[in-house]
């Protein structure tokens, strides 16, 4: 069971929070977050592997380039690899590489097709007068279709 799966009320207001995603440099991270005074919990193990990402890309690694045959190749540090395989990005044999900018090379590795993961989150609203009269949200989960689901809220307030 997961903690998220239980209602969680805010520590400000008292009201119950509503589960989201936010995306952060391309991580998905699921939250809970209270809509009247904006409150914002990340479920530890996203926040915990966001982390650990941006641990990762803060640090630079000195690796030589060798020659190997016709070609170079350069080493990638375990750290990095490990990350990856914690993810359950398994790396396979396939690399895309291309050229970002001057000095700039890119790398891309290809994820195994039945590993493939889409998270998707939107969220929409019909302001009147400058109040949102209606709010709209869409969550999908390839991993988990039984929590894709769409939401519809009206504001009784007009």
């Amino acid at each position: 069971m997961d903690i998220f799966d239980n209602k969680i009320l805010c520590n400000k207001c008292g009201k119950e929070m509503k589960k989201v995603l936010v995306t952060k440099n391309r991580f998905n991270l699921r939250a809970v977050k209270c809509e009247k005074c904006n409150e914002t919990i990340y479920h530890p193990a996203d926040l915990k592997e966001y982390e650990e990402f941006i641990r990762l890309k803060q640090k630079e690694f000195n690796v030589k380039m060798r020659m190997v045959g016709n070609s170079y190749a350069v080493s990638i540090p375990r750290e990095m690899v490990d990350f990856m395989k914690e993810q359950e990005k398994m790396i396979n044999n396939f690399v895309k590489m291309c050229f970002e900018e001057k000095g700039k090379i890119s790398l891309k590795f290809n994820l195994p097709e039945k590993k493939t993961r889409v998270l998707g989150f939107k969220e929409a609203k019909v302001i009147k007068n400058g109040k949102p009269i209606f709010l709209a949200r869409k969550v999908y989960d390839s991993a988990n279709p039984k929590l894709n689901k769409t939401e519809l809220y009206k504001n009784d307030e007009e």
